[in-house]
Formats: structure tokens, C-alpha cells, sequence
């Protein structure tokens, strides 16, 4: 395939992309990518590896291992990517949710070891903030943005709010909040015309207020994470703009916590300066598909498994 990298994003997928048996192949044909899982075990000081290709799935689905897990996965793929040419690299990289951390060590602002340590922490913290504030989230398809903010300021109270958490693509919006405020907001958004209102198997409200109380941890964390300017535009999640500068990297993985994942916003924006093509580096293609009711005609290749370089080469 002639990619042309200056027209080529590099996206990396958050949670929900993960598998039992995801990177085994990728390890088993790629040396770089071995080292890369073998440094992850290390630095952890478990076999996250033997987790990801052996399950069990329950504990790959645990915020706490999925979160290293997914972000170990794109950077063996991007380190596998740019093993012979190191200079060559995409025009634009973004990440969703947990992949801006994928994106940001694609980008050299952040070093593999300083970001898997700090995934980790996220994982962690994210983890605790359900155990001491626990909520919900829910998939609502077929209604608009406008709507759904609607929605959840009619379904939300003092003391129980829900919010939009990931702006997906069109026609798929993920809500986050309290368990009430969450189950009112999908009655809501069914009577506005929701073709599908689906509780998600978590206990956590990602990108919602309920994350406050592990706040001031994250960004003491990232605070404390070296941090550096990146080598290419990092297209952010919570203002959907390209960052290069390390305090707005910083500022803006610290903001993603209680933010909406603006990804609609993002991927339009890329299509705006000239994207045409995109590669999902990482575990599955679930990014691929809201890409493609974005931007239709991008062009949109999976790299995750040995047989998707060979695609890659041809």
C-alpha cells in the first residue's frame, strides 16, 4: 500500500479495544515488539504480557491491567511502524480518552517507561474514583449532540449529574454520570428518538464531574511526569485542536479526566488540514469504524497484527 505519511494520521484506541490474545502474534513475529512487552513486565513488575495473550478476560477487563494493556499494545505497533525510518512519521497522531497517552509517546513527548507508569497511576486512580463515587455509563445512538446535552441538563440534579463523555461519531454519543441521573438520561434520550439507550458494563463515569475526588492525584501525577515538546501535533481530546507545547499536553490529559472526548470534532478537524488516511495503531479497529461516519471517504487501515504490515508493505 503507498501510504503518503504527510496526509496519514496515527490514532490510538481507549478502553473498550481490548482483547484476550491481543499482541501474542505482533510479539511471536517482531523482535522490537517482544522488547517492548518485556520492558512493560518489567517496569510493572508483573506479567501484564501473560495477562493480554492469556487472559482471564475478566481481570484484561479491569480498568486497572486494560488501561497498560491497550497502551502497551500501541506502542509496540507504532515502535514495530517506525522501527526503519525513525524520522518518518506521520503528519498528525490523536488518541481516544486513554490513547492520548498512546499518542503523546508516539508523538516523543512522553517516554514509554515515564507513560506506562503513568497509565498505570491513571488506571489506579480511575479505579478508586468509582469505588468512592461509583456510577454508570451508557451508549445512546441515533441522537444528536444538541439534544443530548438537553437531555442530561433535564435528567442531571444538584447532587446527581450526567453528562455527554465521548462525542463518538455521528449517531453514537456515550453518557457518564450518577446511576439515577444516567438511567433518567436514557429514558430521556429515548423519548427524544434514541434508536438504542445501552447501559455499559462498568462501574466508572469516565469524563464526568464524578472523577473529581482522584483529581488533584492525576494531575500531581502528571505534574511529576517529564513531559517534552512533541515531534508532531497531538490533536487533543478535550479542545479537539493540535498541541505541540508541553504544558498544553500536560493541561490537556489532566482536563480529559472530567472532559468529553470531543473525537468527532478531533477526526473533522484532521480531514480540515489535509487528512485523507488513517492507521489505528493498537488492538482492533473500533476507531476505524467511528472514522469512517466522519469522514467516509478517509481512507482507513488497521495495524495491530503481523498480517496487517504485510497488508502494509504490499
Amino acid at each position: 500500500m503507498n501510504l503518503n505519511l504527510q496526509t496519514t494520521a496515527f490514532v490510538f484506541p481507549g478502553q473498550g479495544s481490548q482483547a484476550v490474545g491481543m499482541g501474542k502474534e505482533l510479539a511471536e513475529t517482531h523482535p522490537v515488539a517482544k522488547e517492548t512487552f518485556d520492558e512493560a513486565d518489567s517496569i510493572l513488575g508483573f506479567s501484564l504480557s501473560q495477562l493480554m495473550w492469556d487472559g482471564p478476560a475478566d481481570e484484561l477487563n479491569a480498568t486497572i491491567n486494560t488501561q497498560p494493556a491497550l497502551y502497551v499494545h500501541s506502542v509496540a505497533v507504532w515502535r514495530t511502524f517506525t522501527l526503519h525510518d525513525r524520522d518518518l512519521g506521520p503528519a498528525t497522531v490523536a488518541g481516544h480518552s486513554l490513547g492520548e497517552l498512546s499518542a503523546l509517546t508516539a508523538s516523543g513527548a512522553l517516554s514509554f517507561s515515564d507513560g506506562l507508569r503513568l497509565v498505570r497511576t491513571r488506571g489506579e486512580l480511575m479505579k478508586r474514583a468509582g469505588e468512592l463515587n461509583p456510577g454508570g455509563m451508557a451508549a445512546i445512538l441515533g441522537v444528536d449532540i444538541p439534544t443530548l446535552d438537553k437531555v442530561c441538563a433535564e435528567a442531571s440534579t444538584a447532587g446527581e449529574i450526567v453528562q455527554v463523555a465521548n462525542d463518538n461519531c455521528p449517531g453514537q454519543v456515550v453518557i457518564s454520570g450518577h446511576k439515577p441521573a444516567l438511567e433518567r438520561a436514557m429514558v430521556g434520550a429515548k423519548a427524544a428518538g434514541a434508536k438504542r439507550a445501552l447501559a455499559l458494563q462498568v462501574s466508572i463515569a469516565a469524563h464526568s464531574p464524578l472523577m473529581d475526588s482522584i483529581q488533584n492525584e492525576w494531575n500531581a501525577a502528571v505534574d511529576a511526569c517529564p513531559i517534552e515538546k512533541s515531534q508532531i501535533p497531538v490533536v487533543g481530546n478535550v479542545h479537539a485542536k493540535p498541541m505541540l507545547m508541553a504544558n498544553e499536553l500536560r493541561a490537556d490529559i489532566k482536563a480529559q479526566m472530567q472532559s468529553r472526548v470531543r473525537w468527532t470534532e478531533s477526526v473533522q478537524l484532521m480531514l480540515t488540514n489535509g487528512i485523507q488516511a488513517y492507521v489505528e495503531a493498537g488492538n482492533g479497529e473500533v476507531l476505524l469504524g467511528m472514522i469512517k461516519r466522519i469522514d467516509p471517504a478517509a481512507v482507513r487501515i488497521p495495524l495491530g497484527s503481523p498480517k496487517d504490515f504485510v497488508a502494509l508493505k504490499e
